[in-house]
């Protein structure tokens, strides 16, 4: 899974983490006031149509412009450092042996051509492509996915929510350059997906040095539709497309990425025509974007497939249950009953988002329906507490227990307004309720480290939720000290259903261990789940084929008719 503010998730549903919160910029340029309107001297033909259109029927030329939240880190999709943007930017450039099909969803030839399962699931062999080549000219061979997985499994390297899905690998073996051949210990039922979806580095590149301080992450080298042009800090990322790239060119020229980090001047940004497209917020979805005037120039989607996709995310905000605030679970579930998810969802976003009480994808069969998201509850909050040992004993506005005050820091990406506005609405109700939450809006760097190092009270953000999800990453106790278990959740129940559901390859079943796994949470309470949301997207009419699949939109679709192109 990936963290919209990010692990695991495979390279198409890396492409469409648009503007998820990212990493901060290490300087922010202030955002001009928007350009004269460009599209007054446009009129769009009518037969400009949302399809799929083959590579050999588009024109070429133009670029795309877009708005990005905050700056990543580095471009470097391995590192557990790294954020959506990073993951969206490194899809362009880094390249997968095998990818999915857009609305299948079943696997198919990339890098490799072809490749063969045995019969118990435990050897994968892989035929590669002879043409590959990176950016640089090199050829692409096995011995670079090797060396790939090899800086994955170092445990020196900042790469551990991606190494739990590669753990049960037993060895390597490259047959020959074109060949490479994976024995596993054990059965999973993700193995196609994590061998095949893993991005691959070039090994004359990445195999001096560092990794997790490479030079590199920030001017990346793969064998992608689009190689890496330059990188102002504060400013821009741009990528141009792969001109002996091995497969179909890419129609669009450039790609470009600007960092716009407030929400209003991200809109402006659209609509003054300096860039192409932006994930609106709800509020401004409903107001602003619904105007005729906008609505003129833009077209709009709102992708929420009913299965897991490029957009499919849900909120929470988690609780370091090692901190003696949220040690007992009767604490955490009265915290759940003091947020009012129907106003929020109401007030903040606009009544486009849907109630959750687990961690699976809401519209798939993992997701346990009969789990029911806990009611605002004030009274019942105040008297789990209470039964909890949380008193105000000193009268003093605040409840406690054995000295320590029922008071904290909910952390969150500072560039995210959502997060600021309903953290208010909270913050509020637990003060009614003798609770002290504090705000503690950081960049996303620091923000990261609190996570990382467990040093934070509570946090808010988002998760991914991929195709054939595997919530191991999250709630196995081995992911406790290092890894995405934030919360710190350690039950052995747990730990048996995440490694079970993993060996177990009927569906059926390994959905009857994750409704269970649901149940469980439900009554421990890790998270508050707050809710899931689709994804509001404005793109400027000029470009075509912005269609959704069964698996979202795909950004390699994309191309502009000759008449109207932007960029010359």
């Amino acid at each position: 899974m990936k963290n919209s503010v990010l692990g695991f998730t495979t390279a198409l549903l890396i492409l469409a983490i648009m503007n998820g919160c990212g990493s901060p910029p290490a300087e922010r340029a202030d955002v001009a006031a928007p350009t004269v309107d460009p599209y007054a001297k446009i009129v769009y033909p009518s037969n400009i149509d949302q399809k799929w259109v083959p590579f050999k029927e588009r024109d070429s030329g133009d670029h795309l412009v877009l708005s990005m939240d905050a700056e990543p880190a580095h471009l470097n999709p391995n590192l557990d450092s790294g954020d959506a943007n990073s993951a969206y930017l490194s899809s362009f450039i880094f390249e997968t042996v095998l990818t999915v099909d857009d609305n299948t969803l079943e696997m198919k030839p990339n890098i490799a051509k072809s490749w063969e399962i045995s019969d118990d699931n435990l050897t994968y062999t892989f035929h590669l492509r002879d043409d590959v080549t990176f950016s640089d000219g090199v050829p692409l061979t096995a011995h670079d996915i090797k060396f790939t997985h090899d800086l994955i499994d170092n445990p020196k390297n900042d790469t551990a929510s991606i190494r739990n899905y590669l753990q049960d690998i037993q060895m390597i073996e490259v047959i020959d350059d074109h060949t490479i051949r994976y024995t596993m210990k054990k059965v999973y039922f993700r193995h196609l997906i994590v061998l095949g979806l893993n991005q691959v580095f070039p090994k004359h590149i990445y195999e001096k040095g560092d990794l997790n301080t490479h030079p590199n992450n920030r001017h990346p080298i793969g064998s992608g539709p689009y190689v890496f042009e330059k990188w102002d800090t504060g400013q821009r990322i741009v990528l141009t497309r792969n001109e002996n790239y091995w497969g179909d060119i890419q129609p669009i020229e450039k790609r470009i990425w600007k960092v716009i980090t407030n929400d209003n001047s991200a809109f402006l940004a659209l609509a003054g025509g300096d860039t192409d497209m932006y994930r609106v917020k709800p509020d401004k979805w409903v107001r602003e974007a619904a105007t005729p005037e906008f609505e003129e120039k833009f077209n709009k989607f709102t992708p929420d497939a009913p299965i897991p996709g490029y957009f499919s995310r849900y909120n929470y905000i988690g609780w370091n249950s090692r901190k003696p605030q949220f040690a007992d679970k009767r604490v955490r579930k009265a915290l759940c009953m003091l947020f009012d998810r129907d106003l929020i969802i109401e007030t903040v976003w606009e009544g486009l988002a849907t109630k959750i009480s687990g961690p699976m994808f809401h519209k798939a069969p993992e997701y346990n329906q009969d789990v029911k998201p806990l009611e605002f509850d004030p009274e019942g909050a105040i008297a789990l507490l209470e039964e909890a040992g949380w008193v105000d004993a000193d009268r003093d506005g605040i409840r406690e227990k054995d000295g320590v005050k029922m008071e904290f820091e909910l952390g969150f990406a500072s560039n995210v307004n959502e997060y600021e506005r309903l953290g208010t609405v909270y913050q509020e109700e637990l003060k009614r309720a003798g609770i002290n939450m504090l705000l503690a809006p950081l960049e996303f760097a620091t923000f990261l480290e609190t996570l990382n190092d467990r040093s934070f009270d509570a946090c808010m953000l988002a998760w991914l939720t991929p195709i054939a999800q595997d919530p191991y990453q999250l709630w196995h106790s081995t992911q406790a000290e290092k890894g995405s278990n934030y919360p710190g959740l350690k039950i052995p129940e747990v730990d048996e259903i995440l490694e079970t559901a993993r060996e177990e390859l009927d569906r059926d079943k390994r959905i009857e261990k994750y409704h269970r796994l649901h149940g469980i949470l439900h009554e421990e309470q890790p998270y508050l789940f707050l809710y899931a949301r689709p994804g509001l997207w404005a793109f400027d009419k000029r470009f075509s084929s912005v269609v959704e699949h069964n698996a979202g939109m795909n950004p390699l679709d994309w191309w502009v008719a000759s008449n109207v192109q932007k960029y010359k």
